[in-house]
Protein backbone atom coordinates (compact mmCIF):
# COMPACT_ATOMS: atom_id res chain seq x y z
CA UNK A 1 0.00 0.00 0.00
CA UNK A 2 1.77 3.24 -1.31
CA UNK A 3 1.57 6.15 1.43
CA UNK A 4 -0.89 8.34 -1.35
CA UNK A 5 -3.17 5.75 -1.16
CA UNK A 6 -3.10 5.16 2.56
CA UNK A 7 -3.84 8.78 3.00
CA UNK A 8 -6.45 9.16 0.52
CA UNK A 9 -8.39 5.84 1.46
CA UNK A 10 -7.88 7.63 5.02
CA UNK A 11 -10.06 10.43 4.26
CA UNK A 12 -12.59 8.91 2.22
CA UNK A 13 -13.45 6.60 5.55
CA UNK A 14 -13.27 9.67 7.54
CA UNK A 15 -15.76 11.23 5.31
CA UNK A 16 -18.16 8.88 5.64
CA UNK A 17 -21.25 10.40 7.59
CA UNK A 18 -22.42 8.03 10.37
CA UNK A 19 -24.92 10.45 11.93
CA UNK A 20 -26.70 10.47 8.33
CA UNK A 21 -26.28 6.55 7.94
CA UNK A 22 -28.47 6.33 11.21
CA UNK A 23 -30.88 8.85 10.09
CA UNK A 24 -31.38 6.97 7.41
CA UNK A 25 -31.75 3.80 9.27
CA UNK A 26 -33.87 4.59 11.83
CA UNK A 27 -36.02 7.42 10.11
CA UNK A 28 -34.98 10.82 11.64
CA UNK A 29 -34.89 13.78 10.42
CA UNK A 30 -31.83 15.27 9.05
CA UNK A 31 -29.60 16.09 11.80
CA UNK A 32 -28.23 19.07 9.69
CA UNK A 33 -32.21 20.52 10.55
CA UNK A 34 -32.12 20.46 13.80
CA UNK A 35 -30.30 21.63 17.25
CA UNK A 36 -27.06 22.26 16.38
CA UNK A 37 -27.11 21.67 13.14
CA UNK A 38 -23.80 19.40 13.86
CA UNK A 39 -23.72 15.52 11.98
CA UNK A 40 -22.41 13.92 15.13
CA UNK A 41 -23.73 11.65 17.89
CA UNK A 42 -24.62 14.22 20.40
CA UNK A 43 -26.71 16.09 17.86
CA UNK A 44 -28.18 13.06 17.30
CA UNK A 45 -29.13 12.01 20.87
CA UNK A 46 -31.21 15.22 20.61
CA UNK A 47 -33.55 13.54 18.39
CA UNK A 48 -34.40 11.50 21.48
CA UNK A 49 -33.13 8.18 19.61
CA UNK A 50 -30.21 6.76 22.12
CA UNK A 51 -29.69 3.76 19.92
CA UNK A 52 -28.95 6.43 16.67
CA UNK A 53 -26.82 8.26 18.50
CA UNK A 54 -24.83 5.43 19.85
CA UNK A 55 -24.75 3.84 16.31
CA UNK A 56 -23.36 6.96 15.13
CA UNK A 57 -20.73 7.54 18.21
CA UNK A 58 -19.53 3.80 17.77
CA UNK A 59 -19.39 4.63 13.50
CA UNK A 60 -17.30 7.71 13.93
CA UNK A 61 -14.87 6.05 16.46
CA UNK A 62 -14.74 2.76 14.74
CA UNK A 63 -13.53 4.51 11.58
CA UNK A 64 -11.10 6.62 13.14
CA UNK A 65 -9.70 3.67 14.81
CA UNK A 66 -9.82 1.27 12.15
CA UNK A 67 -7.88 4.00 9.28
CA UNK A 68 -4.84 4.13 11.85
CA UNK A 69 -4.84 0.56 13.03
CA UNK A 70 -4.73 -0.58 9.43
CA UNK A 71 -2.05 2.16 8.59
CA UNK A 72 0.03 0.34 11.73
CA UNK A 73 -1.02 -3.24 10.45
CA UNK A 74 0.70 -2.57 6.57
CA UNK A 75 3.45 -1.55 8.22
CA UNK A 76 3.88 1.96 7.30
CA UNK A 77 5.78 4.60 8.80
CA UNK A 78 5.06 6.37 11.94
CA UNK A 79 5.23 9.84 9.72
CA UNK A 80 2.97 8.37 7.33
CA UNK A 81 0.57 6.88 9.93
CA UNK A 82 0.40 10.01 11.39
CA UNK A 83 -1.19 11.79 8.16
CA UNK A 84 -3.48 8.49 8.05
CA UNK A 85 -4.44 9.82 11.29
CA UNK A 86 -4.90 13.75 10.40
CA UNK A 87 -6.33 12.74 7.09
CA UNK A 88 -9.89 10.55 8.61
CA UNK A 89 -10.01 12.84 11.14
CA UNK A 90 -10.00 16.00 8.87
CA UNK A 91 -12.09 13.78 6.66
CA UNK A 92 -15.00 13.75 9.57
CA UNK A 93 -14.59 17.39 9.60
CA UNK A 94 -14.83 18.23 6.01
CA UNK A 95 -16.29 15.22 3.97
CA UNK A 96 -16.72 15.52 0.85
CA UNK A 97 -19.88 13.24 0.77
CA UNK A 98 -21.37 16.12 2.68
CA UNK A 99 -19.68 19.16 0.49
CA UNK A 100 -17.06 19.21 3.37
CA UNK A 101 -19.29 20.21 5.97
CA UNK A 102 -19.04 17.90 8.44
CA UNK A 103 -18.99 16.84 12.60
CA UNK A 104 -16.81 18.23 14.98
CA UNK A 105 -14.63 15.20 15.46
CA UNK A 106 -15.14 14.32 18.80
CA UNK A 107 -15.57 10.78 18.45
CA UNK A 108 -13.36 10.27 15.36
CA UNK A 109 -10.57 12.03 17.26
CA UNK A 110 -10.86 9.30 19.90
CA UNK A 111 -10.67 6.61 17.71
CA UNK A 112 -7.80 7.81 16.20
CA UNK A 113 -5.73 8.78 19.98
CA UNK A 114 -7.05 5.00 20.80
CA UNK A 115 -5.46 3.56 17.77
CA UNK A 116 -1.90 5.80 18.06
CA UNK A 117 -1.45 5.05 22.19
CA UNK A 118 -4.67 3.38 23.83
CA UNK A 119 -3.19 4.88 26.95
CA UNK A 120 -3.41 8.04 25.73
CA UNK A 121 -6.74 8.03 24.15
CA UNK A 122 -8.08 6.12 27.43
CA UNK A 123 -6.99 9.31 29.15
CA UNK A 124 -8.57 11.52 27.22
CA UNK A 125 -11.56 9.17 27.31
CA UNK A 126 -11.86 9.61 31.03
CA UNK A 127 -11.23 13.37 30.52
CA UNK A 128 -14.54 13.89 28.56
CA UNK A 129 -16.36 11.68 30.76
CA UNK A 130 -14.84 13.19 33.57
CA UNK A 131 -16.48 16.63 32.73
CA UNK A 132 -19.44 15.15 31.07
CA UNK A 133 -20.82 13.83 33.70
CA UNK A 134 -19.45 17.01 35.83
CA UNK A 135 -21.35 19.44 34.26
CA UNK A 136 -23.54 17.70 31.26
CA UNK A 137 -22.05 20.25 28.00
CA UNK A 138 -20.20 18.00 25.63
CA UNK A 139 -18.93 20.88 24.27
CA UNK A 140 -16.82 21.67 27.54
CA UNK A 141 -15.62 17.99 27.63
CA UNK A 142 -14.52 18.02 24.07
CA UNK A 143 -12.69 21.13 24.78
CA UNK A 144 -11.06 20.62 28.23
CA UNK A 145 -9.98 16.80 27.03
CA UNK A 146 -8.74 18.57 23.71
CA UNK A 147 -6.70 21.14 25.49
CA UNK A 148 -4.92 18.29 27.83
CA UNK A 149 -4.61 15.61 25.23
CA UNK A 150 -1.30 17.04 23.97
CA UNK A 151 -0.23 18.01 27.53
CA UNK A 152 -0.99 13.96 27.88
CA UNK A 153 0.59 13.27 24.75
CA UNK A 154 3.74 15.31 25.49
CA UNK A 155 4.04 13.50 29.55
CA UNK A 156 3.98 9.90 27.46
CA UNK A 157 6.20 10.80 24.35
CA UNK A 158 7.64 13.74 24.82
CA UNK A 159 8.13 15.59 21.54
CA UNK A 160 8.02 14.70 18.24
CA UNK A 161 5.80 13.94 15.26
CA UNK A 162 3.96 11.80 17.86
CA UNK A 163 2.72 15.26 19.68
CA UNK A 164 2.57 17.19 16.22
CA UNK A 165 -0.16 14.86 15.21
CA UNK A 166 -1.73 14.72 18.76
CA UNK A 167 -1.53 19.05 18.80
CA UNK A 168 -2.70 19.36 15.55
CA UNK A 169 -5.91 17.55 16.01
CA UNK A 170 -6.78 19.18 19.51
CA UNK A 171 -6.05 22.66 17.19
CA UNK A 172 -8.91 21.48 14.87
CA UNK A 173 -11.18 19.99 17.31
CA UNK A 174 -11.61 23.05 19.49
CA UNK A 175 -11.56 25.33 16.66
CA UNK A 176 -14.78 23.26 15.83
CA UNK A 177 -15.92 24.02 18.79
CA UNK A 178 -16.03 28.14 18.76
CA UNK A 179 -19.14 28.88 18.69
CA UNK A 180 -20.11 26.07 21.52
CA UNK A 181 -17.55 27.83 23.19
CA UNK A 182 -19.13 31.74 23.17
CA UNK A 183 -22.65 29.84 24.12
CA UNK A 184 -21.52 28.42 26.73
CA UNK A 185 -20.12 31.82 27.82
CA UNK A 186 -23.16 33.50 27.04
CA UNK A 187 -24.92 30.40 29.22
CA UNK A 188 -27.30 29.07 26.08
CA UNK A 189 -25.14 25.90 25.18
CA UNK A 190 -27.66 23.19 25.26
CA UNK A 191 -26.94 20.18 28.08
CA UNK A 192 -26.37 16.47 27.38
CA UNK A 193 -29.66 14.94 26.06
CA UNK A 194 -31.94 18.29 26.24
CA UNK A 195 -34.74 18.22 23.22
CA UNK A 196 -34.07 19.11 19.43
CA UNK A 197 -34.58 22.58 18.60
CA UNK A 198 -34.80 24.15 15.06
CA UNK A 199 -31.21 25.30 14.18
Amino acid sequence: MSAALAIIAAYLLGSVPFAMIAAKLFGLADPRTYGSGNPGATNVLRSGNKKAALFTLIGDALKGWAAVFAAQQFGLSDTVIGLVALAVFFGHLFPVFLRFKGGKGVATGAGVLLALDPLLGLAVLATWLFIAFACRYSSAAAVVAAALAPVYSALGHGGGSHLAVVGIIAIALIAKHWQNIQRLLAGQESKIGSKKKKA
